[in-house]
């Protein structure tokens, strides 16, 4: 097995492992910021469950519908770089409006142009991956950079724990520092890719056409409801960080949840994604949402240490079982010309999910307690398995 996988990680080109570490970075810029974020926002600013909910939904949402546009721009374009660029450097350039935030209104400002940024650069990234890696291990591809990226989302949050006990919670002094990774993103990203060149007299064509649209086949759509479904019983990751606040755990702790949930998604995105290029998709994704199912329970159940932390390991594989999975399913349904495009698509539905499912999750959480927030994604997750189980799979691969 360790030759193997050697095997496998020297096929995957070097510009997906240079994604890697700039994920990783720009992870590291913006968890340190978001770990904190809810409790900045309720305790400094006293925001509402519910308006954290709605913001955050509103947040995660704006970033995936704004990926339709910059993917149909890079298909059209044929280039995917230089959107990417914009997309690192807009996210960089709003991280020091959260320290100088003084209100709710100004947080969301910057919570929403980060995420433009993030929307901007996220559909021509993987459609960039997709294009420069052998369909062979591209599961491996897409595993490897989310594992990478997913790195970043731990060490961002252990470092925002250890600046608050330096500091004595001086969120924004934290603020200020999450600065320097998201510009060194950006640097690296300039220097460090070179996207494949477009075929010479290769015509622009519009990506949104009818037949264009056509071309993505009922393989793609379906693949486009699965993700809509997986996100609306998924909500925003920062009630698991008021969880956290329920359970006794300090302020300047509660960022160390993060550190182990994104701890378990790093460790098991690159295994599941190996394990996508030669098994049922279905299968896994089956297995996703029972794990979800059973975090969701265990949260919902009790708020005490061993709860918590077993309800975050299991969030965690469930995160590194379905998030590269889904990607590898877009870039395997979707032409090649079309790759953009259809990460787009796939982020939009994905979007208006994430939106609704954190509007819900808050206000579950305001009108009747933590424990009805998870029992409802709990209750969303048994819808979501019937469907799957009863929908046939058009096109979804199996290998052996």
């Amino acid at each position: 097995m360790p030759d193997l996988q050697r095997k496998v990680l020297k096929q995957i080109p070097r510009g997906v492992w240079v994604l890697g570490f700039v994920s990783l970075l720009m992870d590291v810029s913006s968890e340190m910021i978001h770990s904190l974020l809810p409790l900045f926002m309720v305790t400094v600013l006293g925001t509402s469950a519910f308006t954290l909910g709605l913001i955050e939904g509103l947040a995660e949402s704006t970033a995936l519908i704004v990926k339709v546009f910059s993917g149909v721009l890079s298909d059209y374009l044929g280039k995917r770089k230089g959107l990417a660029v914009f997309g690192y450097a807009l996210g960089a350039l709003t991280k020091p409006l959260f320290a100088i935030a003084g209100s709710t209104n100004l947080v969301v400002t910057a919570r929403l142009l980060d995420r433009v940024g993030k929307g901007v650069r996220g559909a021509p990234r993987d459609a960039l991956v997709a294009d420069i890696t052998p369909e062979a291990v591209r599961g491996a591809a897409f595993g490897l950079r989310q594992a990478l990226d997913t790195v970043g989302a731990f060490l961002g949050p252990l470092l925002g724990v250890a600046l608050m006990l330096l500091w004595a919670n001086d969120f924004r002094a934290v603020f200020w520092v999450a600065t320097v990774p998201g510009l060194l993103a950006v640097i690296l990203l300039l220097i460090g890719i070179r996207e494949p060149e477009r075929a010479a007299g290769a015509r622009r064509h519009n990506p949104i056409s009818r037949v264009n649209l056509r071309r993505l086949g009922s393989a793609y759509w379906w693949t486009v409801g699965v993700g809509a479904v997986f996100t609306l019983a998924r909500f925003s990751e920062a009630f698991l960080v008021l969880r956290a606040q329920q359970s006794g755990v300090a302020i300047a702790l509660v960022p160390l949840i993060m550190v182990a949930m994104n701890l378990v998604y790093s460790a098991s995105a690159y295994p599941f994604g190996k394990l996508a290029d030669r098994v049922s998709h279905s299968s896994m994704l089956f297995a996703g949402l029972v794990v979800l199912f059973a975090a969701d329970l265990v949260l919902a159940r009790n708020n005490d240490w061993v709860s918590l932390a077993i309800g975050i390991v299991l969030w965690g594989i469930h995160m590194g079982l379905t998030q590269g999975l889904l990607s590898t399913m877009v870039a395997d349904t979707a032409p090649a010309d079309l790759r953009g495009t259809a990460y787009g698509f796939f982020n939009l539905m994905s979007g208006i999910a994430l939106l609704l499912a954190s509007g819900m999750a808050g206000w579950l959480w305001d009108h009747y307690g933590a424990s009805f927030t998870f029992y409802g994604s709990a209750a969303i997750c048994i819808l979501a398995l019937i469907c799957l189980s009863a929908q046939p799979k058009p096109g979804l691969v199996t290998r052996t």
